[in-house]
Formats: C-alpha cells, structure tokens, sequence
C-alpha cells in the first residue's frame, strides 16, 4: 500500500480527474498501430480501452531512426550501442555528481494510437551492466496537430551505483503532464487527446569502454477511461489457482528507510517477487550479500532496492517494477490495463498470474481487513464461483496471504476510476492497471492469451 500522502495518490487522483472529464469520448490504452507489426487486444472490453504497442523483434530495431545504435538478432533480439553519437555530461539530481556519459539513440516510427488517448504508460525490458543506463522519452502529436515536448519517462538502470534511477517531475506544456510514470492530458473535458506517438531511447555508457545496455522490449499502453463509479459485472470463467510464492510486506516494517521502510510501501516490490519466484527465477546469494543478516525474506529487500525510484522516494513506479522483473533470465515485462475480469480470467487459466492496482474504502472489500488509497496484490487465479483469488501482501504474515475476495467487489475496486472516500469525497481509481510478467518462450496456449490481449 502506499503511503497516505504519497505522491502516487497524487497521481491517480490527477489521472482520474482527466478520465472522468473525457466520459462522453471513447476509451482505449497502448496497442500497435494497424500494421504489420501490430499487436492488438482482441477482447472487446479491452479493446475499447487499451491500446497496446511494443517493440521486440529484430525487424522491429531495425525500423525507426538510429544515431549510434544497432539491431542484434539471435533467440532474443535487442537494440545496443554500436558506435556512439556523442558524449554528454549528466548530473544525477540525487547525489549531485556530474558524470560524462558517451550515448547512442533509436526513435520509434510514429505509433497511431488505435483509440485517442488521454494518457499513455511506457515500459521496456533491457539488461544494463555496470557502467550504462537508459533514458526513455516520448514525444507525441495532439488530435489539432501539434506536439507535445520530449518527455522522460524514466531514467533507468538496474542497479544504483552509476546513476539513481529515476522519474522527472515539473514536466508539463500546460496541456499535459507527465506523473511521475504516466502521461496525463490536463483537461480531458477539452476534447484533447493524443492521437499518436514515438518513444526515443538514448543508450548511455562509460566513456572509452565497448560497454552496452541491450534493450530488449520498450512500448506503452495508451488511454482514454471513461468516468465510472461502478462497472458492469462479468460471469465467472476457468477455475483454476497458481502456486505462487506468498511474501507479506508487512514482515519488513521499519526496514531500509532509504528504500521507505518496508511495510505498507513495499506492496509493489513484494508482488513483483512472488511472480518472479514463480516464474522460477530469484535473486542470487550474491545478488542479497547486501541484505542485512537475519532479516525475513531478503529478496523482498532486493526488490524494494531495485525498483525504487529516487525521485518518487518509494517502490511504487509501475515501469520500475515490470524493468525489475525483466533483469531476470528471458523475462518479458509490461505495465497495462485489461478491461475486464475476463481478461484476467484468461491470463490465470493459462498459468499467468497478474498484479493488479486498486483502492477501496474499508468495508468495500470484504475479509480485507484495511482501506487503501493504492496497493498491488497479485492475482493467482479464481474459485468454481469466480471469487478472486489473491495474494495479498498487506497481511500480517507469508503463511496469511492467500485471500479469497468476492468478484463483484474486487472487480469494481479493480476497474472503477473513481470512488468516494469515508467523507464523501471522490477520490481516484486505478481503471485496471496491471503489470504482467511472462518468460520469453511461454507455452502455445499462454502465447494465444497474450496476443489476444496485445501483449505479446
């Protein structure tokens, strides 16, 4: 869960404003543009909401404009600095050290949104050795014509020591703003939207070195949600429950300040574990030698570390998390949205769990036991009678995390925009953000749900 007054809060309070002032238009989030290349949700409730649009493949490098970088084809293509462009001087903002830096850039081609977009998430995959990071930007063109500046996106790095990752605040051209991950139109009552767009990376390494980052996987989810309260209720769907790994956040209250403190802020991080332990992969004994000994879980302390984003001073930022999980061997991950349980439903039947975002009163969510303004919980599956089930990091212990929630509750606190808070106000909702984690040669059937959602 995050923090009361944490700046997530802000940020969902300000990209439920924007949805909620668009209701009258069409909604839709990130998929590839009607091309070759696309990849768009085939779900009806989805597609009405998410736009999808990643680039993986070695055609896919090969496309755009590079200044330095190069497309490597083999089991997983990727994008790497071949020559540089340039070099450049780069002060981290939180540490105060000024570095030089050589750089080499890709620019996507122009992605036209499948629906019109009021805001847009952008995430990638890339593996950054020690002495190199990434930068990712998005610039796009507003539905009268015009563009918006280039705006950072995340400054990244697997690690903390060459650079702290980062978001970029104060960024705005007074019709949009960029949220600390989330791109977000000002006044979507206006009839303004964002129609289509590029990404830019810029590869960063030791100057003198052949060092380089490879990018496996960069792309965003584009939307427009309509204002609701509630949604429509879905018919429950496949039975079925994972074996994943259950961690409770609230084992590391007070742990690691500088990584604020373990507990309630730790939510994401801890569901980002689970799914990665399931997915086979953990961290090494070499990778925790840092880990205070003695401490419970230290891998839940390693992921906390290496999601943290030193600007939104916590381990909430949806693109940190799904790059976190993709530093593990051949996994893919992606921050989107699903447009019903029954999307959901799909992903668990083919042995895919999901983390998801929502908040909710109190008594909104029974056997919760806790109101939330935000928290990540990771969906394993679904009862014969189509309840929620869900590990829940916000539980006293690892052995009480497995929750059963009922559906209709959990899929309205899921999927609404807004909600009102015990005095009456309204406050934000998430609209079904979710991240989803998958290994790079997933089974036939696992394949078909994730093209069927766009995602793969």
């Amino acid at each position: 869960m995050t923090r009361p007054t944490s700046r997530r809060t802000v940020l969902t309070a300000a990209i439920a404003a924007a949805a909620g002032a668009g209701a009258a238009a069409s909604a839709v989030p990130a998929s590839a543009a009607p091309s070759r290349t696309s990849r768009t949700s085939s779900s009806p409730a989805a597609a009405s909401l998410v736009d999808n649009r990643f680039w993986t493949t070695y055609t896919d490098w090969r496309c755009g404009s590079s200044a330095g970088t190069r497309a490597v084809a083999g089991r997983r293509p990727g994008l790497v600095i071949s020559a540089p462009a340039g070099s450049t001087d780069y002060t981290d903002p939180h540490t105060g050290t000024t570095k030089a830096w050589e750089y080499a850039t890709w620019t996507s081609p122009v992605h036209r949104s499948a629906v019109p977009a009021t805001e847009v998430i952008a995430s990638w995959n890339a593996h950054t050795p020690h002495g190199t990071w990434i930068q990712i930007e998005m610039r796009g063109r507003y539905s009268d014509g015009t563009d918006t500046p280039w705006y950072v996106m995340g400054r990244w790095a697997a690690g903390d020591t060459d650079i702290r990752r980062t978001s970029v605040d104060d960024q705005t051209d007074g019709r949009s703003t960029v949220w600390t991950d989330t791109f977000s139109l000002d006044d979507a009552a206006s009839g303004l939207r964002l129609v289509s767009y590029r990404l830019r990376l810029t590869l960063h390494r030791a100057p003198g070195t052949r060092l380089t980052p490879t990018v496996h996987r960069v792309g965003a989810m584009a939307s427009d949600i309509p204002d609701r309260f509630t949604v429509p209720a879905t018919a429950p769907g496949a039975a079925r429950e994972l074996p994943v790994p259950r961690y409770s956040q609230n084992v590391h209250v007070g742990e690691y300040p500088e990584y604020d403190n373990g507990g309630e802020a730790w939510c994401s991080p801890t569901s980002s574990q689970m799914i990665i332990e399931y997915w086979g992969r953990k961290p090494t004994p070499e990778d925790l030698a840092w880990v205070k000994p003695g401490l419970a879980d230290p891998q839940v302390c390693h992921a906390a570390r290496h999601t943290f984003d030193y600007q939104y001073e916590g381990c909430g930022n949806w693109p940190f998390n799904a790059a976190y999980a993709a530093t593990y061997r051949d996994m893919n991950a992606v921050v989107t949205r699903l447009g019903s349980l029954t999307d959901l439903e799909k992903l668990t039947a083919a042995g895919i769990p999901v983390i998801t975002s929502q908040s909710f009163l109190k008594g909104e969510l029974t056997g919760a036991g806790y109101g939330t303004a935000g928290h990540l919980m990771t969906v394993i599956g679904f009862t014969a009678d189509g309840d929620v089930i869900a590990n829940d990091p916000a539980s006293p212990s690892n052995d009480a995390v497995r929750r059963v929630y009922q559906r209709r509750e959990w899929e309205n606190i899921w999927l609404r925009t807004k909600r009102y808070d015990a005095n009456g106000a309204v406050r934000s909702g998430t609209g079904g953000v979710c991240y989803v984690y998958w290994p790079s040669d997933p089974a036939p059937g696992q394949q078909r749900v994730l093209r069927s959602l766009g995602l793969a």
